[in-house]
């Protein structure tokens, strides 16, 4: 649904402005045993600290 995960994009901006990250962070979630996946419900992993490089 469209609007959930609108929703749950939204509460990550809030949070990484809060904690102090909004210029720069990572949202990632991994789908399938494939790609990495060992937890099975939609969660997201967000990624913020130190400089992020590209996946070229």
């Amino acid at each position: 649904n469209a609007a959930v995960i609108g929703h749950i994009y939204a509460v990550i901006a809030k949070i990484a402005k809060e904690q102090g990250f909004a210029d720069g962070y990572r949202v990632v979630t991994n789908v399938g045993e494939l790609a990495g996946q060992t937890v099975h419900h939609i969660h997201f992993h967000v990624l913020s600290g130190k400089q992020l490089g590209s996946f070229n």
